[in-house]
């Protein structure tokens, strides 16, 4: 008896053993494939599974989305403008079996083919192109991806670029280039505010012209605006235009009277006849005679 109950027991034994070697558990977001004798002989579900034990070999195979970084790379844009960008993919497995079979890695040759792919298609762009552009570059990403890893029952849904990193002198002309675009650009909006100033002005001078009382409300309202403060000084405003002609007059008039003065007086001095001194004749000066004066 004793013989038979260590035999069962040792049946026993080998059996639990076995059946712990053959249950295998496949999780909800997995996929088995199963390999016998080292050919596949189906997928196995989500859920509780059970192999042959030293024959069959089940490899577990993630269907989830898979966040894998693009690390940096340096590379040198079409117009020689030296780089570096990094991105960072999305990928899952849809065909656990060519996953499997078709490569051995299929993390480590995605990675590596990210980043060549990379390099390539920003190489392909001028520096500008890389800054505005990303989504086109984006796109052409994930399709050279797509088409390299589809034998692989792998599909990229997604390539985003992250950083882009430029050389400082690079930012400094950047920088200028900004700066240089915005002063332009204020500078135009400055000409057009005083074009339109110009023609709101204009048209409020022909208002005027038309009605001169308007010019002196304009000068109440002016002074109205400076007495708000409690000032001290009071400004009278007056017609910029009529005063300098005014001015103009007034000089005019004073230079005129100047010039009638001058030519007056010289006048008077060419008429006034001139006296000339006789020397006397040697009689008048023995007699004592007075000498006459000239024109007498």
């Amino acid at each position: 008896m004793s013989a038979l109950v260590i035999v069962i027991i040792v049946v026993v034994v080998v059996a639990v053993i076995g059946l712990a070697l053959s249950v295998r558990i496949v999780k909800q977001y997995e996929q088995g494939v199963l390999f016998r004798l080292g050919r596949v002989v189906g997928v196995r579900q989500p859920g509780l599974t059970f192999i042959v034990p030293l024959i069959d070999v089940l490899r577990r195979v993630s269907l989830r989305i898979i966040t894998m970084p693009i690390q940096s790379q340096g590379i040198i844009t079409r117009d020689n403008v030296s780089v570096d960008v990094s991105a960072v993919a999305y990928y899952r497995v849809v065909d656990p079996v060519k996953s499997v079979v078709a490569i051995e890695n299929v993390a480590a040759a995605i990675d590596q083919i990210a980043q060549t792919t990379l390099r390539k298609v920003v190489g392909q762009h001028t520096l500008d192109e890389t800054l505005s552009e990303t989504d086109r570059i984006n796109v052409s990403i994930r399709e050279i991806l797509d088409r390299q890893t589809a034998e692989w029952g792998v599909v990229v849904t997604l390539v985003e670029l992250k950083d882009i990193q430029l050389p400082e002198s690079m930012k400094r002309a950047m920088a200028r280039q900004a700066e240089a675009e915005r002063e332009k650009r204020a500078k135009i909006i400055a000409a057009e505010g005083e074009s339109l100033a110009a023609d709101a002005l204009g048209a409020a001078s022909d208002v005027m012209m038309a009605h001169p009382l308007a010019l002196q409300l304009r000068n109440l309202q002016s002074l109205v605006e400076l007495g708000v403060d409690k000032n001290t000084t009071v400004v009278f405003p007056a017609p910029l235009m009529s005063t300098i002609g005014e001015l103009g007059e007034f000089l005019a008039r004073e230079k005129a009277g100047a010039t009638s003065a001058a030519t007056a007086a010289t006048a008077a001095t060419a008429a006034t006849p001139a006296t000339a001194a006789i020397p006397p004749s040697p009689d008048a000066a023995a007699n004592g005679s007075p000498v006459p004066a000239a024109g007498q």
